[in-house]
């Protein structure tokens, strides 16, 4: 569509002062006004196959020296991004962190899966989902953005709460727990899981969705790739510059670990 745009612009003889720059400037403003952009969040969280260790005070999970990856759901947000930006859709993929320094890698990763550009906001601070949807409503200003992917909750906290706070302080629509996504003449078309199966619903863009695990199958970062993201653009910033107000409204009283498990029992038959 772009092209045909570009050829009409210039095969047209009717235009004034027709030069190429002319043609040209209105060209990018076209290509400015139909290209998409996606904002996709990403959460370092503790890698999945490492056992979580409580700390001696029971104030948190230790994570000294332990292996982080990129949140799952948020693998598979990516995934998704990149997806729509190969099926031509989506003209940029921006990935977005919030946390410690050590986040780069992860947000590095991202890069090297395929999205063009990432953004870290820094922060030795463990935020609520309130606190971090206000950053992703802050840098959503700032990018101007089509689309929010997020993956539908952390492994870590299991809140499930950010997509629906950044929907609701933006005054976007959302939808939550989608396994597929179209997007269609400026609408969105989410089926979702839901308790009684599958639902499919249309929200209008701009939105927010968050995505669950079977929406795709994540991809694997080639060495060539991993090379080529450290030279991608990634934009630090500090928390405190924002000017949020991101305090906790939640105080963490006990973390303990769970009960074992009961040494299983052998049965003669399925009655007994």
């Amino acid at each position: 569509i772009k092209i045909t745009i570009l050829l009409l612009f210039l095969r047209n003889p009717e235009q004034s002062n027709a030069g190429y720059f002319d043609n040209y400037s209105q060209y990018l403003y076209l290509r400015e006004i139909i290209s998409m952009k996606v904002l996709v969040g990403i959460k370092r969280v503790l890698d999945p196959q490492v056992k979580a260790r409580v700390k001696a005070d029971k104030s948190g999970i230790d994570l000294t020296n332990a292996k982080m990856t990129m949140n799952p759901f948020d693998e598979n947000a990516v995934e998704e991004a990149i997806r729509l930006r190969e099926a031509g859709t989506v003209e940029e993929v921006v990935a977005l962190s919030i946390g410690a320094a050590k986040s780069e890698e992860t947000l590095r990763n991202a890069l090297a899966l395929g999205a063009d550009r990432a953004i870290l906001v820094l922060t030795e601070d463990v935020l609520e989902p309130l606190a971090i949807a206000k950053v992703f409503k802050t840098i959503v200003e700032k990018e101007n953005p089509d689309l929010v992917l997020v993956g539908k909750q952390a492994i870590d906290d299991d809140c499930n709460q950010t997509g629906q706070m950044i929907s609701a302080l933006l005054g976007w629509p959302q939808a939550t727990f989608a396994s597929k996504i179209e997007l269609t003449d400026g609408t969105a078309q989410v089926t979702r899981e839901v308790d009684s199966g599958l639902e499919t619903i249309n929200v209008n863009m701009p939105a927010v969705i968050t995505v669950d695990l079977r929406l795709n199958e994540p991809r694997y970062a080639s060495l060539p790739n991993v090379m080529k993201a450290k030279r991608k653009p990634l934009e630090k910033m500090e928390l405190a510059d924002l000017g949020l107000d991101t305090a906790n409204r939640m105080t963490t009283i006990e973390v303990m670990e769970p009960p074992a498990r009961a040494a299983g029992v052998i049965v003669e038959s399925v009655a007994e």
